[in-house]
């Protein structure tokens, strides 16, 4: 199980995160200081904590999350175990694969769930085809699909956006998510969920993230439009719009001293943890929003978007 011992005593004291060591993308957990906080531990392992009360609300439910190594895919694969999924398939890249079985070692810990590790880039039509094979194969069907894999890089000026970086960025984020989805959804029934990490810079844009927001702002047009697509077909498709969430990615992206003042610009003046986004993926995926398809959720901190 992944270690939380460098997690702040309270989700509201991480006002500051001190400076970290320079990382490469994909970026770690190990390598953080704080870790982040993937859910709330059972009492007697994190009593700080308020524990998370799961309520069966994905009982028997297959799942695939790309991205679910690190992060806020990780804390999204922790609760769905939580929440009684039989089976969860988990992607990862090769750099993140101590991630990925930290991830399934903490599951297999807390719950019954099984887990599949799948080392695949989901930038390739050929890669999203053997993905969904692979979980197919194991369990015969996807009733959930956490499209959340993403990457970021930094651009001080549009003429250093190079035509490399600006394909990677778009293959990972978008072109990924459209391969998985229409690959996923023929092992789709009425009642199966498709949710899609999108992210704040959607809406306000982002200065030195020009290819990443514009992928963002791409990702919740494509949710609105398969979830019309896919209406007669009985699949729910939403998305979340995280804020500045304390995961790899960010510590992967920008440079090591703007760490101290990370989040600080939101209205609750702190970033977030994945375990204050992840419970907005059970809610998507779960019954209790049967009546909300189309929609972003926005745990942003307090940041007001008017979607």
């Amino acid at each position: 199980m992944c270690s939380q011992q460098e997690t702040p005593k309270n989700i509201n004291e991480a006002t500051s995160i001190p400076k970290q060591g320079t990382q490469t993308q994909p970026g770690v957990t190990h390598e953080m200081k704080p870790f982040p906080v993937v859910h709330h531990l059972p009492q007697g392992e994190d009593d700080h904590l308020e524990e998370y009360q799961p309520a069966n609300k994905l009982k028997n439910k297959i799942a695939l999350i790309t991205g679910g190594d690190s992060g806020i895919g990780r804390s999204v694969a922790c609760l769905f175990a939580l929440e009684g999924a039989s089976g969860i398939a988990i992607t990862y890249l090769p750099r993140e694969e101590k991630d990925a079985h930290e991830t399934k070692e903490r599951i297999e810990k807390q719950s019954k769930t099984e887990i599949l590790l799948i080392n695949k880039d989901v930038g390739y039509e050929e890669n999203a085809i053997d993905i969904i094979n692979q979980v197919v194969k194991k369990w015969g069907r996807i009733d959930i699909l956490v499209n959340n894999a993403s990457e970021q890089h930094l651009t001080s000026r549009i003429e250093d956006l190079s035509s490399e970086q600006l394909e990677r960025t778009f293959r990972t984020n978008i072109f990924g998510m459209i391969y998985l989805a229409k690959h996923a959804v023929p092992h789709m029934k009425k009642g199966s969920t498709i949710i899609n990490t999108t992210s704040v810079t959607a809406y306000k844009g982002y200065a030195t993230l020009l290819d990443y927001s514009s992928t963002k702002g791409a990702i919740v047009s494509f949710t609105r439009s398969l979830s019309r697509h896919l209406t007669e077909r009985g699949i729910r498709v939403n998305a979340v719009a995280p804020g500045p969430i304390w995961t790899p990615l960010i510590v992967a992206s920008f440079p090591t001293e703007a760490m101290e003042k990370f989040g600080k610009e939101t209205p609750l003046g702190r970033p977030g943890q994945p375990s204050e986004v992840a419970t907005s993926y059970v809610f998507l995926a779960s019954s209790d929003s049967s009546y909300i398809t189309g929609q972003v959720l926005h745990p942003n901190g307090g940041t007001i978007v008017n979607s």
